[in-house]
């Protein structure tokens, strides 16, 4: 027996040009992490072990 496809919503005119702006909107938001102190806190312990 055979499962039925459903359809895939698509977003049309006005939602779609709106989704887009959130997701541009969103990107520039976005912030990036800064991992040196867990870095340099890393290597420490990776020195004193001798890997």
């Amino acid at each position: 027996m055979a499962i039925a496809i459903k359809s895939i919503p698509v977003l049309s005119k006005e939602a779609a040009s709106n989704f887009e702006k959130t997701i541009d909107e969103n990107t520039a938001k976005r912030s990036t992490i800064d991992f040196s102190e867990e870095k340099s806190i890393a290597e420490k312990i990776l020195a004193k072990a001798k890997l």
